[in-house]
């Protein structure tokens, strides 16, 4: 039953993959055509070059690492909807460690799907609610002046702080090398993306929590 409910997992993975880029592909081609306004394909290459290789390494390394933490579901649901990083892999994360179920569970792939699914419905109707309630009162909350700018520049790093609080809390050992090789890795690399930097660090979490176990420093 669980090889029926995966082959279905990936096939409606695929279909919506596809869908999305066709979409996202589509607007600007729609404008092109619409405006009869089309880019220099030299002056389109050179740019894309510049860029692609970058893109490129990091979604690489990027579905290595989310894949095994939320599922071929999850991963499938955050690489469409977006905002992996910063809201659906703590709610996959939050929602498994809740449930008490492993990542690379049967039980947990079903959590994480869910969970996802859920953040995503709840971020689009915030996301509209929220455009639509706070569109008068942006400039006071964005602009230079604002006394509470500073707040909404902090979002990202107060959400991981306050997740992985409790998570460095409970295992404090296995904690300390990937924090070091964060922290090592962003003094000597500073301009290294994102999605590469938490490849490094959960590599280093792997490999030192690996290294624990056999020394049985944890249990």
């Amino acid at each position: 039953m669980m090889k029926d409910y995966k082959d279905r997992v990936h096939t409606w993975g695929k279909i919506w993959s596809l869908s999305a880029l066709a979409v996202l592909f589509s607007v600007p081609l729609i404008f092109s055509l619409y405006y009869n306004v089309f880019p220099q394909f030299n002056l389109l290459l050179k740019a894309l070059s510049a860029v692609i290789p970058i893109y490129w390494g990091t979604a690489v390394v990027e579905v290595l690492t989310y894949t095994p933490m939320l599922g071929a579901g999850g991963t499938y649901l955050s690489f469409v909807s977006g905002n992996i990083a910063n809201l659906k892999m703590p709610c996959a994360m939050n929602a498994m460690d809740r449930a008490k179920v492993n990542a690379s569970s049967e039980e947990g792939e079903v959590i994480s799907t869910i969970a996802i699914g859920a953040s995503a419905i709840t971020t689009t109707v915030v996301i509209a609610v929220g455009v639509i309630a706070f569109l008068p009162f942006t400039k006071y909350i964005t602009d230079d002046g604002s006394d509470i700018k500073p707040a909404f520049e902090n979002v990202i790093p107060a959400l991981f702080g306050a997740l992985g609080a409790s998570y460095f809390a409970k295992y404090w050992k296995l904690s300390v090398l990937p924090i070091l090789a964060g922290i090592i890795a962003y003094i000597f690399l500073p301009t290294l993306p994102v999605g590469t930097m938490i490849f490094v660090t959960i590599v280093a979490s792997l490999a030192g929590a690996f290294g624990m176990y056999k020394l049985k420093w944890v249990e």
